[in-house]
């Protein structure tokens, strides 16, 4: 509840900006109050993020009737996922908190790809991968309820590697790291959801909960979950 000038009580409105740029997907959004008011997002099959995401930002406030200081919280993909792709937009999120002294929420990546795969397929099970390289992949396991059922782990997928899952159970497998482990994964009831990215209009959701229950990340502190340290590589040189 407000006071307005004129001294009259209104229902404050949460509004709530989403960041997602964990991996080829660049994705912006503003939540109303829990509706879906504007989004922009783009997956070029590259790291674009750079170029789009200040301009989506731009676009999805002034479709919204929104300035910065308009808005309650900024959300962002916390990762794991592309080391490049999540410090942009990490940057940016923790950019618009600190310039205009709203608190930064930081929700799973992982968690998004199954919210995403949820909302287009039924399954008892959704195992979200991201592509870590050669046959690894950062992942989870949550049931149908987005409850976690494994923790978020980078493992190196092989026969064996989801002989925990039960077997009468129908599993939903879905993020840019599945089709390289698809030959490879030999549960019964296995269901493959292609074309999953993570997407800002799934962060509604966990973001007003942790805005209602003051789940702040400190903005000056505050770093990507990379999950797994970055190992860069040398350059090869010409003989």
């Amino acid at each position: 509840m407000i006071i307005t000038p004129e001294g009259k009580a209104e229902e404050k409105m949460t509004k709530i900006l989403c960041i997602e740029t964990a991996t080829i997907n660049c994705s912006v959004a503003v939540f109303i109050d829990g509706e879906l008011i504007s989004i922009r997002e783009s997956n070029t099959g590259g790291y674009s993020h750079s170029e789009n995401l200040h301009v989506y930002i731009k676009e999805v406030l002034a479709e919204s009737h929104l300035e910065m200081k308009d808005i309650d919280a900024a959300a962002v993909s916390r990762g794991p996922g592309s080391y490049t792709g999540l410090r942009i937009g990490v940057s940016a999120a923790k950019g618009l908190a600190y310039a205009v002294g709203v608190p930064l929420i930081a929700v799973d990546t992982l968690r998004l790809i199954a919210l995403a795969g949820r909302d287009k397929m039924d399954a008892s099970l959704y195992v979200p991968m991201i592509d870590a390289r050669r046959m690894e992949v950062y992942t989870a396991v949550y049931d149908s309820d987005m409850c976690g059922v494994k923790e978020i782990t980078a493992s190196i997928v092989d026969e064996m590697t989801y002989d925990f899952l039960p077997d009468d159970k129908t599993v939903c497998f879905l993020g840019d790291g599945m089709k390289k482990c698809r030959e490879v994964i030999k549960h019964p009831h296995a269901v493959w959801c292609e074309d999953i990215y993570p997407s800002a209009r799934y962060m509604w959701q966990e973001a007003f909960h942790r805005y209602e229950n003051a789940m702040y990340e400190d903005v000056a502190y505050f770093e990507p979950f990379y999950l797994k340290d970055f190992v860069g590589g040398s350059p090869s040189r010409k003989k």
